[in-house]
């Protein structure tokens, strides 16, 4: 399993889950942690993944339950 940190600044948190944006459909997406670290994705901790939020205007999808 990857070893990454969070992406959010300051953050020294162990990443669990990746973030990933559908620009077209305006769409978010958390979902468990990429194999292999993305240039256009963002690896989350658990506490950053719970608080995400997104953009105005668009939607989340949570395919995994966060904390299980």
């Amino acid at each position: 399993m990857p070893n990454r940190p969070c992406s959010r600044v300051a953050c020294s948190r162990k990443a669990e889950y990746t973030l990933t944006f559908d620009y077209e459909d305006k769409l978010a997406v958390i979902g468990p942690l990429a194999l292999a670290a993305e240039p256009h994705s963002y690896d989350l901790c658990a506490r950053h993944a719970e608080r995400s939020t997104p953009p105005q205007g668009w939607s989340m999808m949570r395919p995994v339950v966060l904390g299980s």
